[in-house]
């Protein structure tokens, strides 16, 4: 939309209003601008976010990028789990040193235990370690049929095309840097 630089001053029964001028075409989009703006409903955009945020959707409506699904993992049962909060270590100094907010998760049938002091939060903690302790346990029963270890397995596979792939161009580069030397000579 373009807006010209003049500006007028109108007298409208003792108060003034600033008129712009603009060209046709900028004025006809505008009014619809603003007669689409009045007529709209908020509620079909607050609707859609309840219905996003829903506890009726077990499953996100967007998947989200580098997530696991979770559905795919053994499922944890909390009286299996012995959680204990511990005074953490590591740099941080005397905040992370003195709250026990290091949560140490001990998965009883397996044995598997757990530490995670990643943040400052428990709660945070609490979620990480049970998310950690959930793929240690999957990958634990299910072996190589597991799905972290088929992802661990297809990561590996793929950096070392990558690496064979680098090793190839470089060979090339070399070989074509030998040729130009001797055609030089």
């Amino acid at each position: 939309m373009k807006i010209t630089k003049e500006i007028t001053k109108v007298p409208v029964k003792r108060k003034f209003c600033f008129h712009f001028f603009m060209n046709a075409s900028s004025l006809f989009h505008s009014t619809i601008l603003l007669t689409k703006i009045n007529t709209l409903s908020w509620r079909p955009w607050l609707w859609r976010q309840q219905k996003f945020l829903s506890p009726r959707l077990a499953v996100p409506l967007f998947p989200v990028a580098g997530k696991k699904n979770s559905c795919d993992l053994l499922a944890l049962s909390e009286t299996d789990l012995k959680e204990q909060f511990v005074r953490g270590d590591g740099p941080g100094g005397q905040a992370t040193n003195k709250t026990s907010n290091c949560v140490v998760l001990k998965h009883i049938p397996s044995g598997i235990v757990v530490k995670c002091h990643q943040t400052r939060s428990v709660e945070l903690n609490r979620q990480r370690a049970r998310a950690i302790l959930q793929q240690k346990v999957d990958l634990f029963y299910k072996g190589e049929n597991s799905t972290i270890f088929k992802e661990k397995r297809a990561a590996e596979k793929k950096k070392q095309e990558k690496k064979k792939r680098a090793k190839e161009t470089l060979e090339k580069k070399r070989h074509i840097k030998e040729m130009q030397e001797s055609d030089a000579k």
